[in-house]
């Protein structure tokens, strides 16, 4: 890379280019919806509600007419009704428009009116749709008349729109904060840019690349939202290592040796880590919901082009650099060694009292991680939307006049013949307020659609039982769908996949560790500890998102529940970014017993060589994520705070204490591997 900087900088150049010039496009262009369990009954009933009833199904738009002062035949509301009709009619995208109906869509006062905008598209361009017009129907109030657009669509259409804002308010915040730290970290502003540079072109290179993908599949605008994140985190993190590797390199070698010694021995780190993060995120791709498997896709994208660009782009620019890269240093840094004399001090004490230190982080770890044994999860609510947000105005409208569960009806699709039967069986299960008489499908498909309104607010924890109740009650040629039937299908595919993605994970992790180290007992306890740290950002996240600990100070209500996609993707996450530790640690660990063959050396002068990186790294990425704890909408706060709490947790309590112990306190059978075992791995070394 050094000898060749001048073709790889650019091919970089010529790469950013062409993928930067689709990048602004990036959250205009991905997909808004995809929260479904793929091939769910609720799937169904919506495809068929679409094909067989004009568009009306959980995705068609909703636009509450108000008036305040008279009825919806003043002037000032059927002008109102009038040119919503018009624009919605106007749009490709919408289906079948049905006015206000009386006795169904009507309010019993004669105030309140919803109209229908049947679904053309699917989910994504429905949302989208509604981002097109939502300015321009809620424009329609005044004079006394209030215009809401509601529904699904609208949901995601403004809960994307708030929690985009959140996340580019919390970059802009964490920018500075992030270099503000690697200058402390490095003691130069050359040094300190040279990783935020990389970062940009990582997250420059992954935008566009969503763009693009988006053109072949759907992608979730989510998955950006996570990239932009995590590229920033472990994009540092990576730099991190290698700079500091190289400033100690540079100290007995030109620029060129330097980067060889760097890139043979934390390189190696890097890409192990890289792969890791990697399979961790790859074990989300089978839980069978859209906008998951996306997120993933889309920090699996960015991971790739900062692992990339750490490889390549990296050691160019630090061979072009050489004693440059210590440029603008402040005093400190000149007197800066890689093998830190505090963490050396550290490692040594752990070495001479092992026990109290393993016994006080364990404790603490199993305290935190047992709250995780109550913890619920649920889909989320209406109220992580902002108050101001025309969907929740619209909403609570819509629950005031027309009852507690008017917003989330749910929809039976059943044969005609069926249908009678099927009104009169929902009437009687528990929990049905209303039920609408069957409504035949005007394409002679012989379907008839029957709407089951529920007595209780759609994303209340009995919905999950009605739902029950009413698929066992109806006869079996009827199909329950609907948003909250939606929400509930999907949250039962993320439980039930649930154990399996974390154990693909686990044993990914274990061999990827293994493989590395070529060392079963490490890797073995290098995951386990990983996990120990996980469980308890879990279960400090049920204390403060469940329970309410500390929510008057973070400024949330709490819904009583963890947000449903929480526990399949946080695990995954949080996982890699332990395991991203565990790596810089052991993998600096084993190159000083390969150069050694002692024990006790490869454990100090591990901590001692990496202990400075880890511990700024971890300081940076606790900024970045807490940041992100700013935001008003619950879910990126959530995020931020979750994250956050699960590197500071894993960097100080596993990595700084736990691991460096348990490498004492096994010794030499840390390293200790079967013969039969390192014949059939591949040899792979971490000294220079």
């Amino acid at each position: 890379m050094v000898t060749r900087r001048r073709w790889v900088l650019g091919v970089w150049l010529i790469v950013l280019i062409a993928l930067g010039s689709a990048a602004p496009s990036v959250f205009s262009s991905l997909a808004g919806a995809g929260w479904q369990a793929d091939g769910s009954e609720s799937v169904q009933v919506r495809e068929l509600a679409e094909e067989h009833f004009g568009g009306n199904s959980s995705a068609a738009l909703q636009v509450v007419v108000h008036s305040d002062t008279g009825s919806l035949t003043d002037p000032a509301a059927t002008a109102a009704l009038a040119d919503a009709t018009r624009i919605l009619s106007s749009d490709p995208r919408f289906g079948e428009i049905v006015p206000p109906q009386p006795g169904m869509t009507i309010s019993p006062d004669g105030r309140t009116g919803i109209l229908i905008a049947g679904a053309a598209g699917t989910t994504d361009e429905m949302v989208t749709a509604v981002d097109d017009v939502k300015g321009r129907l809620t424009a329609l109030s005044g004079d006394g008349v209030e215009v809401y657009p509601t529904g699904a669509s609208a949901l995601w259409s403004d809960f994307n729109k708030a929690n985009h804002d959140a996340m580019i308010q919390a970059e802009l915040i964490s920018w500075p904060v992030t270099l503000a730290i690697m200058v402390l970290a490095f003691g130069s502003l050359v040094a300190a840019g040279l990783p935020l540079l990389l970062t940009i072109a990582g997250l420059v290179a992954s935008a566009g690349g969503l763009v693009l993908l988006n053109e072949v599949t759907p992608i979730s605008v989510w998955a950006m939202n996570f990239a932009m994140m995590f590229a920033l985190a472990l994009g540092i993190d990576y730099a991190l290592f290698l700079v500091a590797r190289f400033r100690d390199a540079l100290r007995s070698n030109d620029p060129r040796a330097a980067v060889a010694e760097t890139m043979d021995t934390a390189g190696k780190a890097v890409v192990l880590s890289g792969l890791t993060v990697l399979v961790s995120l790859s074990a989300v791709l089978i839980v069978p919901a859209p906008a998951v498997r996306t997120m993933a896709v889309g920090i699996m994208l960015a991971v790739t082009f900062v692992l990339l660009a750490t490889m390549t782009l990296l050691p160019a620019a630090l061979g072009a650099l050489g004693p440059k890269v210590d440029a603008a240093a402040l005093p400190y840094a000149k007197r800066q060694q890689h093998r830190s004399p505090v963490f050396a001090r550290w490692g040594a004490l752990l070495h001479r009292h092992p026990w109290p230190f393993a016994l006080a982080s364990i404790g603490v770890l199993v305290a935190l991680a047992l709250p995780v044994l109550g913890l619920k999860v649920a889909m989320p609510s209406i109220s992580v939307v902002p108050e101001d947000a025309p969907v929740r105005r619209g909403y609570a409208l819509v629950q005031e006049q027309f009852g507690e569960g008017a917003p989330g009806a749910l929809q039976i699709v059943v044969p005609g013949s069926d249908a009678a039967a099927t009104a009169a069986a929902a009437s009687q299960v528990p929990g049905i307020a209303v039920v609408t008489p069957p409504q035949p499908a005007a394409d002679g498909s012989g379907y008839a659609l029957v709407q089951a309104i529920p007595s209780v607010d759609p994303s209340d924890g009995s919905m999950e039982t009605i739902l029950a109740d009413l698929r066992g009650e109806l006869l079996e040629s009827a199909l329950v769908g609907g948003a909250p039937a939606e929400n509930l299908d999907l949250q039962q595919a993320l439980n039930d996949y649930l154990p399996l993605v974390i154990s693909i994970i686990l044993v990914l992790g274990f061999v990827l560790l293994l493989v590395a180290l070529q060392a079963p007992l490490i890797a073995f306890l290098g995951t386990a500890v990983s996990l120990l740290s996980t469980a308890a950002a879990f279960g400090v996240a049920k204390l403060i998102f469940q329970d309410g600990h500390g929510a008057s100070l973070l400024g949330f209500t709490p819904q009583g529940f963890l947000n449903g996609w929480g526990p399949v993707f946080f695990f995954a996450m949080i996982f890699a970014i332990a395991m991203d530790y565990t790596v810089f640690l052991l993998a600096t660990a084993r190159e000083h017993h390969e150069r050694t063959g002692d024990a006790a050396t490869a454990m100090i002068d591990g901590l001692a060589h990496s202990g400075r990186v880890i511990f700024a790294a971890a300081a940076v990425m606790v900024a970045v994520f807490f940041t992100f704890a700013l935001a008003d909408p619950l879910p990126p706060k959530e995020m931020g705070i979750i994250l956050g709490v699960a590197v500071l947790l894993d960097a100080v309590l596993i990595r700084l204490i736990l691991l460096p112990v348990l490498l004492r306190v096994t010794g030499r059978a840390a390293w200790w591997s079967p013969a039969w075992l390192r014949r059939a791995l591949p040899s792979i070394g971490f000294s220079h």
